[in-house]
């Protein structure tokens, strides 16, 4: 029989992929995220049965623990940008990280991935930065020779960072951003899924590792780039933090005098906070390379998906093929 891995959040952005490779090394994945209902494309991953979702609450010791029932690993996706609410900060990423792994140790699994972040620091005045570290540390409490993957931002065909900012870009002939001179190390979804999978199935030592791709810039310097693959010219325009703090305050103010039926996905004080750090690979951090992962660039990349945010989307090759002809 093959071996099973849970994957808690399994259905999100990374977690699918992870759960990709996962199947196709021939394991039973069993994804646990908190509407199955609405991830059933996971399991296209593997042969019929293969990968499975399953409703799982990680703010429950009994939810958490039936859906690790014969699992020989465990990799934990589940994070949170909420301040508010039940499926805060604190009670996600701490407290929740913490439970898999108390529950993991409990069962007798072999291994298990943490999925953190680049930042995480128990000192920060970032709370996601804050309980990052601090799930980090009730991991390792309970599993020692767990994996901790911290990325720097993550791109691919369906992230929240270069997709969130190329479609604003069609709004107008401003695109402004927070923090436009701090530094990013970007990498592909795919590298750090290759990682994680990597540590699951025991075929990398456990420990701490930074991931960042080949390129650094700068916030400003990736949306040039990302400017330059969609066609688009846009002044990319910075906004000073105490604005930007300003801002994210009333939005933060607007969700609390409405009782969360308006959810402040726009900019939040915490998000304010974390854009003042600079998120790249610390000197001396174990990366990509020391797991024979060659990180891929995002021009590799990013034309793949971000072509529909071009002015004529699909047929905007077509057009300039077009154009050279009657240059001629």
């Amino acid at each position: 029989m093959s071996r099973l891995v849970t994957i808690y959040g399994g259905s999100g952005f990374l977690g699918r992929y992870i759960a990709r490779h996962m199947a196709k090394e021939g394991w039973r994945v069993r994804v646990a995220c908190r509407r199955p209902n609405e991830a059933h494309f996971v399991r296209t991953y593997g042969v019929v049965g293969q990968v499975e979702p399953v409703f799982c609450n990680i703010r429950d010791d009994n939810s958490v623990r039936q859906v690790m029932q014969g699992a020989a690993a465990v990799i934990n996706c589940v994070g949170t940008f909420d301040a508010r609410g039940k499926n805060n900060f604190d009670a996600v990423q701490a407290e929740g990280a913490g439970r898999v792994a108390r529950i993991a140790a409990e069962s007798g699994v072999a291994r298990m991935v943490q999925i953190s972040a680049i930042g995480a620091d128990a000192a920060s005045d970032s709370d996601y930065q804050r309980t990052k570290a601090e799930g980090e540390a009730n991991v390792l409490a309970h599993m020692p020779d767990a994996m901790i993957l911290r990325p720097s931002v993550i791109f691919g065909p369906e992230d929240n960072f270069f997709n969130r900012f190329a479609g604003m870009s069609r709004m107008g002939p401003v695109l402004p951003v927070v923090g436009a001179d701090t530094k990013f190390q970007p990498v592909y979804v795919n590298d750090v899924a290759r990682a994680a999978a990597m540590g699951a199935m025991g075929t990398a030592p456990g420990g701490v590792y930074e991931l960042g791709g080949p390129d650094v810039g700068s916030f400003r310097e990736l949306m040039q780039d990302m400017l330059k693959v969609i066609r688009r010219r846009r002044l990319v325009l910075n906004m000073p933090f105490w604005a930007a703090g300003l801002m994210a305050r009333g939005f933060d103010l607007l969700s609390t005098l409405t009782f969360g039926l308006f959810s402040n996905g726009i900019l939040t004080r915490d998000q304010v906070r974390s854009l003042g750090r600079d998120n790249v690979v610390s000197d001396g951090a174990r990366g990509l390379a020391d797991l024979g992962i060659r990180p891929t660039a995002m021009e590799a990349v990013l034309p793949d998906y971000l072509w529909r945010f071009r002015p004529a989307g699909q047929y905007d090759a077509i057009k300039e093929s077009a154009g050279r002809l009657g240059a001629k």
